[in-house]
């Protein structure tokens, strides 16, 4: 794997959910993308103020291509337009791997379970299949020098706990996780307890699947 695009709906998203396999991608040489569906300017924070924090923590984790699409924090839906827009990032990007969230409800964990998380991973999913590798599809792109491209594998986080197939040893680089995240001040600042909060959660899934340290975990889909 040469290039690997993670897609979301807000800022930290990807902090909380993935920073800590991303970071192992990029150190094997991994070029990682982000697109992210809103500004999350829906809570007290303005977006550009969470933007910027989002490239902050982008780059805790080895991230310098960080791209916002601006649909409005909290009113996401799986629309042919966000399905465009993330069809042209992949053909853009060329990606052998997407990561996501699942469109399925994690009932284990509802909290997580946002509908904006939902949308973006629905859209996603038909931005993969049939979206960026059907010529037919959205001819605009083609138009902007956007050619059609097949995504071999999608990586799916927070969805049901029956279907994750896969978990990623972090240990290594858990450090960079929580760094990520403390970059998002305006979210994480106010949390004294966020890496003893973490570090638990993180072991509890690495135990759950024998991993002596902190794991994240995920439903991996052929998408070839």
């Amino acid at each position: 794997m040469s290039r690997a695009l993670v897609v979301c709906a807000h800022p930290d998203d990807v902090d909380f959910g993935a920073a800590g396999t991303v970071a192992g991608w990029t150190s094997a040489g991994v070029e990682v993308t982000y697109c992210i569906a809103t500004s999350g300017e829906a809570g007290e924070t303005p977006g550009p103020v969470r933007e910027a924090e989002q490239r902050a923590a982008a780059a805790e984790v080895g991230v310098s291509d960080v791209v916002f699409l601006g649909y409005p924090d909290g009113r996401l839906t799986p629309s042919l337009e966000l399905r465009r827009d993330i069809a042209a990032v992949i053909r853009r990007v060329r990606p052998d791997r997407v990561l996501t969230w699942s469109p399925e409800i994690n009932w284990d964990h509802i909290v997580t379970t946002h509908p904006d998380h939902r949308a973006v991973g629905e859209a996603a999913f038909a931005a993969i299949y049939p979206d960026a590798r059907n010529p037919h599809a959205h001819p605009e792109l083609l138009a902007e020098g956007l050619e059609p491209w097949v995504v071999g594998e999608l990586w799916l986080a927070d969805g049901p706990a029956r279907l994750r197939n896969r978990a990623v040893d972090i240990t290594a680089h858990f450090a960079r996780k929580l760094a990520a995240l403390r970059a998002h001040v305006t979210q994480t600042g106010g949390n004294p307890e966020l890496a003893a909060q973490l570090r638990a959660h993180f072991s509890e899934v690495a135990k759950r699947h024998g991993i002596d340290g902190q794991a994240e975990e995920f439903q991996v889909v052929d998408t070839r």
